[in-house]
């Protein structure tokens, strides 16, 4: 059925061939071994939940499933509050992503007191490793809500002609 579907858009890469060093600079990044991968993939997933992507939803929750884990852990990011399968370190990771993705009654999105429980959990390198790791979905989000490419299709055979 997804074959005969196509994104809105083309491949980027042929207009603005920037994309992919900044891409492959901001996924080396992140990958750093600071804050270790499961734990960006869990966060880049509740992104996708969060701004209604499905494209990142699929893309997260199989590259979790690639990286061994389970889908009562993939399954329960949508309700990872109340969730037990979660580490407090991975807790405070995806409510760094709610805070920065969604609005805030106080206004503030990231209080000093998230701040110390996220500090509490990762030393300076690491948080600024889940700070890149929100930046680098937020990059990507664009992508997948104008450009509309298919969920599951590999990145390459992604874009119209």
């Amino acid at each position: 059925m997804t074959d005969a579907l196509q994104s809105r858009l083309p491949d980027p890469s042929r207009f603005i061939p920037e994309v992919g060093p900044i891409a492959g600079g901001m996924t080396k990044a992140v990958r750093n071994g600071a804050v270790p991968d499961a734990t960006v993939h869990l966060m880049q997933l509740r992104a996708g939940q969060i701004v209604g992507s499905t494209y990142h939803a699929v893309r997260q929750s199989g590259l979790l499933r690639k990286a061994g884990e389970s889908e009562e852990r993939i399954t329960a990011v949508a309700t990872w509050r109340d969730a037990p399968c979660f580490t407090d370190a991975e807790r405070v990771a995806l409510e760094l992503v709610e805070a920065v993705l969604t609005p805030s009654p106080s206004g503030e999105r990231v209080p000093d007191e998230l701040y110390a429980r996220a500090a509490a959990h990762y030393d300076d390198k690491a948080l600024w490793t889940l700070t890149l790791a929100i930046g680098q979905i937020c990059f990507f989000i664009p992508v997948a809500l104008i450009a509309r490419p298919i969920p599951g299709r590999p990145l390459g055979k992604n874009y119209t002609g």
